[in-house]
Formats: C-alpha cells, sequence, structure tokens
C-alpha cells in the first residue's frame, strides 16, 4: 500500500530539517547520543508504519538494521538479506527489489537502490556515502558527509569481497569480479573485475557471445 504524505506532515519535517535546534532534538529522540543506530522503540512502533517488506521476504536475526523513519527503506517479495549484513539508510534511501540476495556480512549505506534477481555475495560493500576531508583543521569524522546515490540494476552479480563506491551505476546483468573496487560505471551486459575495476568482457547481442575486450585504453569501470 501506498503512503501518502500529508501537507501538515511535510511542512513539519521541512520546518525541523531547517532548524538546527529542533534537528538536534528530533535526533536525539530517534537515536543516543554518539551513536548511529536507532533507538529500540524506534524499530518496534515507528519503522514498521514507515518501511515496506515485500511477501517472502526474509532478514536474518543478526542483521543490523540501522533504519531510520525519515527515510525509506524497502526490501521486494522473496528477497534475503543474511546474517551479519549491516543496512543503514541514515543518509540516504535503501530500496531493495524482488528475489535479491544480499550475501554474509555485507554493508549497505544509503542511497542505494538495488533492482531485481540481483546476487550480493559475501562481505560486499556498497556505500553512497562519503565524508569531507578538505579542512585540514577537523577530522574527516567531523566535516560534512556528501551523498551521491548508487544503482544497481536488475539481475547483476557482485562477487565477494567487493567494493561499490558513491555515485555508480551497474547496468543490466552485468557481473562484478571478486574482490573489485568499482568507482565508474558499468554498461549493462559486461564483466569488470580488478582495482580499480575494468570492463573485461562483452555481451554481443549480434552473435550472442561474450567477447573479451581488449584492455588497451580501457577506462576504469
Amino acid at each position: 500500500m501506498t503512503t501518502v504524505q500529508t501537507s501538515d506532515q511535510i511542512s513539519i519535517k521541512s520546518r525541523i530539517k531547517a532548524n538546527p535546534f529542533l534537528k538536534r532534538i528530533a535526533l536525539r529522540m530517534l537515536a543516543p547520543k554518539n551513536e548511529y543506530r536507532p533507538r529500540v522503540w524506534v524499530k518496534w512502533v515507528l519503522n514498521p508504519l514507515k518501511h515496506k517488506r515485500g511477501k517472502g521476504s526474509v532478514i536474518r536475526n543478526n542483521t543490523r538494521t540501522d533504519l531510520f523513519p525519515y527515510n525509506n527503506f524497502s526490501i521486494g517479495e522473496f528477497a534475503i538479506i543474511e546474517d551479519f549484513t549491516t543496512i543503514n539508510n541514515a543518509v540516504g534511501d535503501v530500496t531493495i527489489g524482488d528475489k535479491t540476495i544480499v550475501g554474509i556480512g555485507s554493508v549497505i549505506i544509503g542511497p542505494v537502490s538495488i533492482g531485481n534477481n540481483v546476487m550480493i555475495a559475501q562481505n560486499i560493500v556498497i556505500s553512497g556515502l562519503n565524508h569531507g576531508y578538505e579542512d585540514v583543521n577537523l577530522p574527516p569524522s567531523e566535516q560534512d558527509v556528501t551523498c551521491n546515490p548508487i544503482i544497481i540494476s536488475d539481475n547483476v552479480w557482485i562477487g565477494a569481497n567487493s567494493v561499490i563506491t558513491a555515485g555508480v551505476t551497474l547496468g543490466k546483468h552485468c557481473v562484478i569480479g571478486a574482490g573489485s573496487i568499482v568507482t565508474k560505471n558499468v554498461p549493462a551486459y559486461s564483466v569488470a573485475v580488478g582495482n580499480p575495476a575494468r570492463v573485461i568482457k562483452r555481451y554481443n547481442s549480434l552473435n550472442k557471445i561474450w567477447e573479451h575486450q581488449n584492455q588497451q585504453n580501457q577506462p576504469n569501470a
């Protein structure tokens, strides 16, 4: 069922976001000081009203769901999030499509959109968040964060121990080799591997075969 926000609700949210004092109070109500996970009452009371779970979806008991009601989270039908995974929507929405598998020990930090029938193997990091570092008088942990959405299209397979950085789009049915660091977009129907990841194969729809790519002058993925 689609959630419809009234103009009053939108107005209240806008006022809180625009007022630093009200924003601090609201955040303190949602999360303990110096912690980046929601209070228990937020998980039990607010999140079920805001977030959406599809039929047959599974979130294992040992998953860490650092989810807040002021951003969206959804998981599609028959999707699975395995144990020891962390899902965090504090700075951006996280959406996971139908029949998608998130493997053991992975980390997903929004803003991230994951399509249907995606395979995310073990110990994958997918983060749409970056910390500033430019001001040398402040540690990076105290500088502003920047967000750039990650989009993972349908039927993608991401091999174990890979990292997908902020702003990257993975095209439909592409494959990311194990241990790859993906810093740029990967086109649909291709295979990318390495650090930084490079495209090594593309699917030729005319010949219906996967063709190796000449690595000379190939852009990083």
